[in-house]
């Protein structure tokens, strides 16, 4: 007989409730976990609804970035204009400014239209003449100055219309709005119809707002990012160099090889606290130690990249420190055990495995370190750039550049619509590039992703 059965005189408890019966404590439980439930979900509902609005603003207001209002029309190169003398001098070519040939311009398309038999009365030949972009001259005159044959010829010149003719086609510009527009009259428009419907004004893919430089505030329909993307690359790219090495060393160092003491410590905590410092304070050191104290050159590429350096490294350590930590203690023990020293053990078996997990972590940290625009502002890089930097091998990371977010910045504090149509179109730019490097990322990790 065994204590149980003979306990059976002892008091048996009764069971409060059933399992398959609810009691009210576990009504309430249930209904938190699902009041908890529908809580996550029109969390993610808004999150997304957020992003879908974002989204759609920006390609709504940037699309047509992409696209760019132009004039075409033959032009015929007058040689007793652009080269009085004859001689094909490029000195005595290069005295003829902007201005003649904009008069040039201006006349030719004037007589062009009254070949082409629209009617143009009632519209002074200035209003006609502003149709065409004040970029148009300055084209057509280093088209002249790299090939002085064309003088005398009748060549078929394409040329950008202006910002508010390029609104009207895109119903940026109304009737309405231009009357109260001293940039563009009734008659301006009303020609510009005529000019549609006889096929020269017409709109198309704008290959200049990826290649151009900046442009001032009299030609948007002329600006591009192409000073912007160059800035970028070489900035990204010094930023890899610059990073990338001292980021592994020093986790290796931190991770592998440093005492567990409160220096190491210290310096932990304190890298742990330089990736929440807000940018703008790396933009004022920058601007203090490279610029001031250093004397490099305002507005470089080479700055930049050593700014963004400082914001990115505790990023990247923090990155490779918790890759070489998700390497198993076995690969050290086993490497260890058939002889190899510490150093063999970290960089012929831990770092070669820790390697996905670093390289995730440097393009998500360049990713972030590219939208970065505070810290550029402070070091100049906003400044007006219309001239291309050179090579990055004939000091052209020492050129005055700029960078993608700071030519968002730009434009959207520009009063005129053109210039707003362009920074969300530089936008789309800035995400493409974002999504490009976060895909290389998810790539990579995919690829060479080792599961313990």
């Amino acid at each position: 007989m065994t204590d149980l059965s003979a306990a059976g005189s002892l008091p048996v408890s009764k069971p409060k409730g059933s399992l398959f019966v609810q009691d009210d404590l576990t009504r309430r439980r249930n209904a938190a976990e699902t009041r908890f439930k529908y809580y996550g979900i029109v969390a993610i509902v808004l999150s997304l609804s957020v992003l879908a609005i974002m989204l759609f603003t920006i390609f709504r207001d940037g699309t047509s970035a992409f696209r760019q209002a132009s004039l075409s029309f033959p032009i015929t190169l007058e040689a007793d204009i652009l080269d009085p003398n004859g001689a094909r001098d490029p000195a005595d070519l290069a005295k003829v400014t902007t201005i003649g040939y904009g008069n040039l311009i201006g006349q030719q398309f004037a007589n062009y239209l009254v070949a082409e038999g629209i009617a143009v009365e009632g519209i002074s030949d200035k209003d006609i003449s502003g149709m065409v972009s004040r970029d148009a001259p300055g084209r057509l005159r280093d088209m002249v100055l790299a090939d002085p044959a064309l003088i005398g010829q009748t060549i078929d010149f394409n040329a950008y219309a202006t910002g508010r003719i390029d609104g009207y086609m895109k119903g940026r510009v109304t009737l309405e709005t231009a009357q109260l527009d001293s940039n563009v009259s009734l008659e301006q428009l009303q020609l510009a119809d005529k000019l549609i419907a006889a096929g020269i004004l017409t709109s198309g893919f704008n290959s200049g707002f990826l290649t151009n430089p900046d442009a001032s505030d009299q030609r948007p329909e002329s600006a591009g990012l192409g000073v912007a993307i160059i800035g970028s690359l070489y900035m990204m790219m010094l930023v890899l160099i610059f990073t990338l090495p001292v980021g592994v060393a020093a986790s290796i160092y931190l991770e592998e090889f440093a005492p567990k003491n409160r220096l190491t410590d210290l310096i932990e905590v304190n890298i742990s606290n330089l990736a929440a410092v807000p940018s703008i304070v790396f933009g004022i050191l920058g601007l203090a130690i490279f610029i001031n104290f250093a004397g490099l050159p305002q507005s470089s590429s080479l700055v930049g990249a050593l700014v963004i350096s400082l914001m990115t490294l505790p990023t990247i350590i923090i990155a490779t420190r918790a890759a070489i930590r998700a390497v198993p203690p076995s690969i050290r023990d086993a490497a260890l055990g058939v002889g190899a020293s510490k150093m063999q053990t970290v960089f012929h078996h831990v770092l070669p495995l820790a390697m996905p997990g670093i390289l995730t972590g440097t393009i998500l940290g360049l990713a972030s370190a590219l939208g970065e625009t505070a810290p550029l502002l402070l070091i100049g890089m906003v400044a007006f750039v219309t001239n291309y930097p050179a090579g990055p091998f004939d000091g052209g990371v020492l050129d005055p550049a700029t960078a993608l977010p700071v030519q968002v910045y730009s434009w959207a504090s520009r009063s005129d619509p053109a210039f707003i149509e362009r920074s969300s179109g530089a936008i789309i730019v800035l995400l493409a590039f974002l999504v490009v490097m976060n895909v290389a990322a998810i790539l990579l990790r995919r690829r060479f992703e080792r599961r313990w």
